[in-house]
């Protein structure tokens, strides 16, 4: 039996509901469909595996990944709640002592009410056409101007436009742009409707229209990376504010 999950929104919140039984044949499936959650950009993942039967201890180890995943992009925290007995014993192993284990959902949510940080955010709707770019790049401005960082005005907007003329050219379909900033880091995201992932040139021809947009933001970049997500995909870049 594969692993069963139901997704439900709290607020500005995912909760992950995992049932069935957890091994290393279905790890690939669970690290899926939690990308996709984060690619959702909440404020916060909550994973309840009370209803987990873990029955290979090492496929714990997608949590782990899912959750250094997150710590990158969108730098949300992931909350793993309600671990069976034993299960609570093979998280105690030094490769999962980073996650952050609760009891139950109840004891996680209320350590997130604690925590009322509101994260800035700004984000618009684009067209696939050539106005799209300026656009992009108007907002990542605005974000650091607003946000007092004026020495990422530079670098967002160009990431900022790069990603959205990427989808411009190659993606042909509505997108999000969203600039959110983080604890260390401006966060550029932007989601289409397109499923292909997007390629990185190691030999750009000089002479070739476009081709450029990833090696400048690679190089602009504390990191990028990209994720799957409902209908398409979300790619996404890191600077840090310091």
């Amino acid at each position: 039996m594969s692993v069963e999950t139901e997704v439900c929104a709290e607020g500005g919140r995912l909760v992950v509901v995992f049932s069935g039984h957890l091994e290393l044949l279905n790890v690939s499936e669970v690290r899926t469909q939690l990308l996709k959650c984060l690619a959702e950009q909440p404020d916060a993942l909550l994973l309840d595996i009370s209803a987990l039967d873990v029955r290979e201890p090492l496929a714990l180890a997608v949590f782990a990944a899912v959750a250094r995943q997150a710590e990158r992009w969108p730098g949300i925290p992931v909350l793993l709640c309600g671990p069976r007995s034993g299960t609570r014993q093979s998280l105690h192993l030094a490769a999962y002592k980073q996650l952050l284990v609760f009891a139950s959902l109840d004891a996680a949510r209320a350590v997130l009410d604690d925590d009322r940080r509101v994260r800035p955010s700004l984000s618009d709707e684009l067209l696939p056409v050539r106005g799209a770019a300026r656009q992009a790049r108007n907002i990542a401005t605005e974000a650091c101007l607003r946000w007092d960082l004026p020495h990422l005005v530079a670098p967002a907007s160009l990431i900022a436009s790069e990603l959205v003329s990427n989808v411009v050219d190659h993606a042909h379909t509505m997108m999000t742009l969203r600039v959110t900033l983080r604890r260390r880091y401006l966060q550029i995201a932007v989601r289409d409707g397109s499923s292909e992932p997007p390629m990185l040139p190691t030999r750009p021809s000089p002479t070739a229209p476009g081709g450029r947009g990833l090696i400048l933001v690679n190089a602009s970049a504390h990191a990028w990376d990209w994720l799957p997500c409902a209908g398409g995909k979300v790619v996404w870049a890191s600077l840090a504010t310091s």
